[in-house]
């Protein structure tokens, strides 16, 4: 299996994170099972015989890869989808729509041509020159909200959600409502995704961190608490997901 990750032209910087493109060739061997931890961000799908919009999935990602096939995406920033929908991120949390409901006729080319192209540069040639035709200006209130869930991606120090309303100025409710407008999630969830994204990295490590020193450097008051959301959200305990990176 193999994985490409490839920049955007800078006009679309403000909108699209990166496109990708997975391969695999499991003919002749056993269907693997893929696993990804989501982060808040809407991706455009394309496949053979389909395009689609994927919402912020709350919920572990996971699929059966058998056969041979490739998927093209293209992943946009935290709440950059939401000037593209121009409605409430939220309609399309943990839903896979077809892109022609988003974006209407004028997918349909695109919709063809992506899926039936393999050269991975060709396929982001024909992106970008789709998103140039449709992406509108990049609201400011919007681009204050993305710019802030990548703070908190980065920023381990900020584990509550009143930590971001301060950052923003605004009152924590208030907040809320335009996390649910614009990213399609909650402050508080983006938090606890990105800090369980870290403690799967330092779990991963030669020498990973004491269970409960890494619960209380993630924000959270007790071990098990911990220990639970990341079992709820990874699948296995941090002690069996250690194990398992160990091997």
């Amino acid at each position: 299996m193999s994985h490409q990750r490839l920049a955007p032209a800078p006009e679309l910087a403000p909108f699209i994170a990166h496109f990708w493109m997975v391969r695999w060739d499991l003919r002749g061997e056993p269907p693997f099972t893929a696993e990804t931890l989501s982060h808040p961000s809407v991706h455009v799908l394309f496949e053979r015989h389909r395009a689609d919009v994927s919402g912020v999935p709350t919920r572990r990602f996971t699929r059966v890869l058998e056969g041979e096939g490739r998927v093209f995406g293209i992943k946009f920033r935290p709440a950059a989808f939401q000037p593209v929908l121009g409605a409430p991120l939220s309609r399309l949390t943990d839903r896979v729509v077809d892109m022609a409901e988003v974006f209407g006729p004028r997918s349909d080319v695109i919709r063809t041509a992506i899926p039936n192209e393999d050269d991975v540069q060709k396929c982001v040639t024909l992106a970008e020159a789709f998103l140039r035709e449709v992406l509108p200006a990049m609201p400011a209130p919007i681009a204050r909200i993305r710019d802030l869930v990548e703070q908190l991606a980065v920023d381990p120090a900020i584990t509550r959600a009143e930590q971001a309303a301060v950052l923003m100025g605004m009152e924590l409710r208030t907040l809320q409502r335009r996390f649910k407008a614009a990213v399609g999630v909650g402050p508080k969830w983006v938090i606890q995704r990105y800090r369980l994204h870290e403690a799967a990295a330092q779990l991963a490590r030669q020498d990973p961190p004491q269970m409960a020193e890494l619960a209380a450097q993630l924000g959270y008051f007790d071990q098990s608490h911990f220990i639970r959301d990341f079992k709820a959200v990874v699948g296995k305990s941090p002690g069996e997901y250690a194990e398992q990176a160990s091997r």
